[in-house]
């Protein structure tokens, strides 16, 4: 198997690289030279930690532009970037941990993903499966707990039919009531 074809069936797991709230998520640009956000941006507190989203290798670890920047290979071949860094824990070449420290973080944390050359949403590197929809009454009272089973229909109530011309609209009626 080539490494590509490797790095596909290789399941990793990824968490966000830290607390904070997003600021501004993923927004895919409509080109390649396009405007939009290719990755999510954090509001950080500074000198907070910044995490390996998953275990990998650092490919780079350093400064551009003026701003400090650690760029992770992982073993599903995608690259995660954190951009914006106060300071930078690891070196190229060292192999980092699920959680461990790559850096501090300034007052934003900038996280991209890559496949290949194509960037991702890398919050879906981190969801847990399809998302979880809770309905909330509008009445203001409890929620019904959550299930995952499949409730049956509850049975309706028999309405009377009137043997009358305007049974058309009792039935659209009653069809309303239930």
């Amino acid at each position: 198997m080539t490494g590509a074809a490797a790095g596909a069936a290789t399941h990793v797991h990824y968490e966000p690289p830290t607390d904070a709230p997003v600021i501004d998520p993923f927004r895919p640009p409509p080109g390649p030279y396009a405007a939009g956000n290719r990755g999510i941006e954090y509001r950080t507190v500074p000198g907070s930690p910044v995490r390996a989203a998953a275990d990998g290798r650092v490919t780079f670890a350093g400064a551009i532009a003026g701003s400090l920047y650690v760029t992770l290979l992982h073993a599903d071949g995608i690259r995660t970037s954190y951009s914006y860094l106060a300071s930078i824990a690891v070196g190229p070449g060292e192999a980092v941990r699920l959680g461990q420290p790559v850096g501090t973080a300034g007052s934003r944390l900038h996280v991209g993903a890559r496949r290949g050359d194509t960037y991702i949403d890398p919050a879906t590197l981190w969801s847990r499966g399809p998302p979880r929809v809770r309905l909330v009454p509008l009445d203001g009272g409890p929620p019904e707990p959550a299930t995952h089973e499949a409730r049956p229909p509850a049975p309706r109530a028999s309405v009377p039919q009137r043997p009358t011309s305007a049974g058309r609209g009792w039935r659209r009626f009653a069809r309303w009531l239930a």
